[in-house]
Parts: C-alpha cells; sequence; structure tokens
C-alpha cells in the first residue's frame, strides 16, 4: 500500500513540475512588442494574421474617379447620384464605403468636375471649384472603368461601385483591372475606357503635363474623390523601424515612373535618401512585392492604397508585419515641398 502511494505521489509532483515549466500552453498568449517607436509592431498571434497593434504616422493622397468628357451629362449624374445617396448599401459590400463624404467627394481644386457630378453636388448644396466647359455631350455607352491590379484597393472598390451602379440604374458600367493611375489616365485619353481611378496627385500631374507626363492630358474631368489612400512602407523585418533604416536595403518603389513610384521618391528624398543608390530599388506592383517580402527576396515595400490594402492582409496571414511611420519632422519637411499630400494615421487594428 505504501508503495502505491509513493508511486501516486510521484505522479502527482512530476504532473506539477510540467506545469510549472509551461507544459500546459494552451492558455498562454505572447505579448506585443512595444518598444519599437517609428514602428507599428503586430502581437504575435502564431499562424493567423498579424494584428498592427500601434498607429502609423504617414502621409496621403485622394483617390478620385475620373470621366472622359465626352461621357453623357445624364450618364455622369446617374452614377454619382447612386453612389452618394447609397453610401450605406455600397459599404455592405465594400469597407472604403463608409470613407464616403459629399464635402470631400467635391473638394477637388486641381481639375474642373464634369458637369454631370456638378449638378448633383450642386443639387446637395455644394458648389465645385470649377466645371469643365464643354464637356458631357457624348452619346451614351456602356462604360468601361480602369481600376488597378487585382490584389489592390482600386479593383475591389472599383467593382462594388461598378456593379452597384449597373444594377441600380440606367448606366452599364464594367470594372477592368489596369495598370493603376498613369495607366487609367493613358487609356482614358486613348478612348479604351471611359472612366478610371486615378491617385490626386497623378492627376494634377497629367492635367499639367509634368513629372509622369510629357505633356498636358486634358480630355478628362472629375467626377468625385472618394478616400484617401495611404502611402505605406510594409516589412517584414522588426529591425527596420524607420524610413531611415531603409538605406542600403532591398525595398520594392512601385513600376519605374508610376504614382507608386513617386510617392516612394517624394518620401526617401525627405529623409535624405537617393532611390537610385541609397537603398537596393526593386520595381514590383503590389502583388508581385508581398509576394517577394514573403519569400525574403525584399526586406520592404511602398504601396499606396487605401488601408487596409488586399495585398497586405493576404501577407499578415503568413507571419507577422510591419508598417513603418514617418516622423513628424520629415512629415513637414515633405510636405513644405509636396502640398499635395497630407498627414494621415493609420489606426492600430487596421489590420
Amino acid at each position: 500500500m505504501k508503495k502505491t502511494v509513493s508511486l501516486l505521489m510521484a505522479a502527482l509532483m512530476l504532473a506539477m513540475l510540467l506545469s510549472a515549466c509551461g507544459g500546459d500552453k494552451s492558455g498562454a498568449s505572447a505579448p506585443a512588442d512595444s518598444g519599437n517607436s517609428g514602428t507599428s509592431a503586430p502581437a504575435d498571434s502564431g499562424n493567423s494574421a498579424s494584428a498592427i497593434a500601434e498607429d502609423t504616422n504617414t502621409v496621403a493622397v485622394g483617390a478620385v474617379v475620373i470621366a472622359r468628357d465626352d461621357v453623357p451629362e445624364d450618364d455622369i449624374y446617374a452614377l454619382t447620384a447612386a453612389i452618394f445617396d447609397n453610401i450605406e448599401a455600397i459599404t455592405e459590400q465594400h469597407a472604403k464605403g463608409g470613407e464616403l463624404d459629399l464635402d470631400f467627394a467635391s473638394s477637388v481644386t486641381s481639375v474642373p468636375y464634369h458637369p454631370g457630378a456638378a449638378k448633383y453636388f450642386k443639387e446637395k448644396g455644394i458648389d465645385v471649384a470649377s466645371v469643365k466647359d464643354g464637356a458631357g455631350s457624348g452619346d451614351s455607352k456602356a462604360l468601361t472603368f480602369g481600376t488597378g491590379g487585382e490584389s489592390g484597393t482600386y479593383y475591389a472598390f472599383g467593382g462594388v461601385l461598378s456593379s452597384y451602379v449597373s444594377n441600380n440604374t440606367g448606366v452599364s458600367v464594367t470594372a477592368v483591372t489596369s495598370g493603376g493611375s498613369k495607366a487609367n489616365i493613358e487609356d482614358l485619353s486613348a478612348g479604351d475606357i471611359q472612366l478610371g481611378f486615378v491617385q490626386s496627385d497623378v492627376m494634377s500631374y497629367a492635367y499639367n503635363g509634368e513629372r509622369l507626363f510629357d505633356s498636358k492630358v486634358e480630355n478628362f474631368s472629375v467626377v468625385a474623390a472618394l478616400y484617401m489612400e495611404q502611402v505605406q512602407i510594409v516589412t517584414t523585418n522588426p529591425d527596420i523601424k524607420s524610413v531611415a533604416d531603409l538605406a542600403g536595403k532591398s525595398v520594392s518603389i512601385g513600376d519605374r515612373g508610376s504614382g507608386v513610384w513617386f510617392n516612394a521618391v517624394d518620401v526617401l528624398s525627405a529623409y535624405g535618401i537617393d532611390p537610385d543608390t541609397g537603398i537596393s530599388p526593386v520595381y514590383l506592383d503590389f502583388g508581385d512585392s508581398t509576394e517577394n517580402l514573403k519569400d525574403k527576396k525584399i526586406d520592404a515595400a511602398f504601396v499606396v492604397a487605401g488601408a487596409p490594402t488586399t495585398s497586405i492582409v493576404d501577407l499578415a496571414t503568413s507571419g507577422p508585419v510591419y508598417l513603418v511611420s514617418l516622423d513628424e519632422e520629415h512629415t513637414n519637411a515633405l510636405l513644405e515641398v509636396s502640398p499635395y499630400y497630407s498627414a494621415y494615421t493609420i489606426p492600430a487594428g487596421t489590420y
């Protein structure tokens, strides 16, 4: 009997020892790393998607829908009304709908508005800065909407808007993938598409014939500004805590000459980093950038799109991701020389 009791006591002591050493980890959780100033550090959630646990300070440009001038006034009026009179229904289909706002939509000053859009905003008591003379007089036809790559916000949200307009008005709109802002302006100018998503800075370059464009492109007008697009610097390396840490690293900065490329150039230059020699530049789109980050082929990537961005969400499912913040001093310096940017904070928990 004594032998049996001794064996039971030994087994009990062994179980207690294993428990004290962490033998049962089912209830354990790793703390978020809060020591990385300038970086949004994700909580470690094992094999599930990472959560970026701190605000990320960056800059942003507007995401704007433009139309060819020859799209009829009535068609653009119907499209604009369908979107802004039904924000709640659109938000149920895509979270970006929740950022739609009449005041922001009508706030563009660098390019005139299409008469159809201006008419709608006028009915809502808002006068836009300017209206394109002679626009809106073409014949009705099915409209093709140039968005962006499949992994970006343009394509996902553009598809929702196109379907909603097509299903609830007499205007047929089809969203198609594209090379993004510059390609959309070129395709729209050529008549291959009638609507397009553009970054507000790229739109301004086109209308004024600068940076991305050798000559002015003026056969388009504004439908509405929809939301802000954040310059997101994404990495899987926790040692990259600031833009300055990108020096000497392999960084994807978008296709050379693209809107993302100019955004990357602007941000890097604010920190005194030459995009050609101060980093090892790689020229990839959003989807390829995140795949290369997964495979550890690059150290970081610039992604300019509304957060949360599909490609970054997908990246977070494979392990911890980090968004790199811009500090206030360099943000102010950037805004001083490039006023088409706005300071923006991506809230913690966006990813």
